[in-house]
C-alpha cells in the first residue's frame, strides 16, 4: 500500500433515506428527552453536536444532524413553565438584537439579487443561527452546570481533533505543495483546513479560559490535542488569531493564565514537531508557510482576485450587495472566470453581498459582542472564553470567510448564548 498525504474528496450530498431519516428522528426525540431532563443537558447535546453533519437532501436542501437537535431542545424547553420569558434580559437584547439586525441586512440584500433562492438560504441560516443562541441560552440560565457544559465542549474537541489528527496518516483533503512533494492539511469532521483552524477559533480560547479555574484531565487533552491539530492545518490566519485570544486571556487573568496554557504549548511543540518531520522529508523548510501559498486545492483562485472582485461588487452595489450568497456565481461577471468560492474574507464579502447594510450589520454585532462581554470578563471563563474567541474569530476572518459554515458558526453562537446566560 502507498502511503497518500493528500485524498481527493468529491462530496455528494445523497438523498434522505430511511435509515438517516431515523437517524435524525432519534437525534430529536434523544435531544427532547435530555432537555426535559435537565436544561444543562440540552446545552450540551448543541455543544456536541455541532461540528456534525450527516448531510442529507431534503427539498434541494440539506438536512444536518444539529436541525433536529435544535428543535428537540427547543420543544423540550417548552415543558418549562416561564422559560423563554429570560429572554428579556439586557444581554439577550443587545446580543439578540445584533444578530436580528444581521439577519435583516442579508433578507434585504435580495433586492436586486439575480439568485434569490440563495438569499433566502442565507437567511434562514441566519434565523437558525438565532434560534441556536435562544436555545443555548435559555437552557444554561435556567440550569448553569459548568461541569457538564465544559465536559462536553472538552470531550467534542477531543473527537474532532482525533479525526483531523488520524488525516495525517489515512489522508487528509487538501495540501501543501513543497517542491515536488504534498505536505497534509488535517481537516477532520470540518469542510476543510481553514474551517477546522475556525472552529478551534472559538474552542481552544473556551478552554483556556476554564484552564486557570477548572483544570480536569479531559480539558487538557483536549486543549494539547486541538493546539497541535490547529499547527496541523496549516493556517497562518487561525494561528495567530488563536495567538491574540491568547493574548487577551493573559491580560485578563494575568501569570495564572500562562501557567493554565501549559497543554496547549505541549501541543504547539507536538504540531511544530511534525511539520519539521515533514521538513526533513520533503528537505525544505517552506513547509513553514513563510513564503509560500497552498496550491493544491484548485479552482478555488487567490485572495488578490477574489478581493478585487468583492470591491468591484460592492463599488456597482453599494448599498446591498449583488445578494446574500450570489458572490460565487457572480465571479464571472467581475473578470474572475473557473472559479467559485467565496471572497476569503467576511468583511469583503458582507460588502459585496449586502453592501453597506451588511457591512454595518456584521460590525454592529462584533460591536455588541465587546460592550456585552468586556464589562463582565472576569465573572465566568464562558464569557472570557466567549470574548476571546469572538476576537479571534473576527481577525481570522480578514483573510477567510467562516460563520458561512454552520459547524463554525453554529458552534459560535452556541458558546455566545451559554455565555451571555453567564452574566449578571
Amino acid at each position: 500500500m502507498i502511503y497518500r498525504p493528500v485524498v481527493d474528496q468529491f462530496p455528494v450530498i445523497p438523498a434522505l433515506d430511511p435509515w438517516s431519516a431515523a437517524v435524525f428522528a432519534a437525534a430529536f426525540l434523544g435531544a427532547l428527552a435530555l432537555t426535559v431532563r435537565r436544561p444543562a443537558y440540552g446545552a450540551c447535546a448543541l455543544i456536541a453536536v455541532m461540528p456534525f453533519a450527516l448531510y442529507r437532501e431534503v427539498f434541494s436542501t440539506a438536512m444536518t444532524l444539529p436541525r433536529p437537535v435544535l428543535l428537540g431542545v427547543l420543544v423540550g424547553l417548552t415543558t418549562y413553565r416561564g422559560a423563554f420569558a429570560v429572554l428579556r434580559s439586557r444581554p439577550m437584547f443587545w446580543i439578540g438584537g445584533a444578530l436580528l439586525a444581521y439577519t435583516c441586512a442579508t433578507a434585504l440584500s435580495g433586492i436586486g439579487a439575480a439568485h434569490l433562492d440563495l438569499v433566502l438560504r442565507e437567511t434562514f441560516k441566519d434565523l437558525e443561527y438565532l434560534l441556536v443562541l435562544v436555545a443555548a441560552y435559555v437552557c444554561y440560565r435556567l440550569d448553569p452546570d459548568a461541569d457538564c457544559t465544559l465536559g462536553a465542549l472538552a470531550g467534542v474537541t477531543v473527537a474532532v481533533s482525533l479525526s483531523a489528527l488520524a488525516q495525517e496518516v489515512i489522508g487528509a483533503p487538501s495540501g501543501l505543495y513543497v517542491g515536488n512533494a504534498v505536505v497534509p492539511r488535517i481537516a477532520g469532521v470540518l469542510e476543510g483546513p481553514n474551517q477546522l483552524a475556525g472552529y478551534y477559533d472559538l474552542a481552544i480560547p473556551a478552554l483556556g479560559a476554564w484552564a486557570v479555574t477548572k483544570r480536569t484531565t479531559l480539558a487538557a487533552a483536549a486543549l494539547a490535542l486541538a493546539t497541535a491539530a490547529d499547527v496541523l492545518t496549516f493556517s497562518r490566519s487561525g494561528l495567530l488569531a488563536v495567538g491574540a485570544a491568547a493574548v487577551l486571556l493573559v491580560v485578563v487573568y494575568g501569570r495564572p493564565m500562562l501557567v493554565a496554557l501549559r497543554p496547549a504549548y505541549a501541543g504547539f511543540a507536538a504540531g511544530v514537531a511534525v511539520i519539521a518531520g515533514w521538513g526533513i522529508y520533503v528537505h525544505s523548510a517552506n513547509v513553514f508557510r513563510m513564503s509560500i501559498e497552498s496550491a493544491y486545492a484548485g479552482g478555488v483562485g487567490n485572495r488578490k482576485e477574489l478581493w478585487a472582485a468583492a470591491i468591484r461588487m460592492f463599488l456597482r452595489h453599494p448599498l446591498t450587495g449583488v445578494g446574500a450568497g450570489n458572490y460565487e456565481l457572480e465571479l464571472p461577471f467581475y473578470g474572475v472566470l473557473g472559479v467559485r468560492t467565496h471572497a476569503n474574507s467576511w468583511y469583503l464579502q458582507s460588502l459585496a453581498e449586502g453592501g453597506i447594510l451588511l457591512f454595518g450589520a456584521t460590525l454592529a454585532m462584533l460591536a455588541a459582542f465587546a460592550v456585552t462581554f468586556a464589562r463582565a470578563v472576569r465573572r465566568s471563563p464562558w464569557i472570557s472564553g466567549a470574548l476571546a474567541g469572538t476576537l479571534a474569530l473576527a481577525l481570522h476572518q480578514i483573510a477567510d470567510y467562516l460563520v458561512f459554515f454552520p459547524k463554525i458558526g453554529g458552534t459560535w453562537w452556541v458558546l455566545a448564548g451559554i455565555a451571555c446566560a453567564a452574566l449578571p
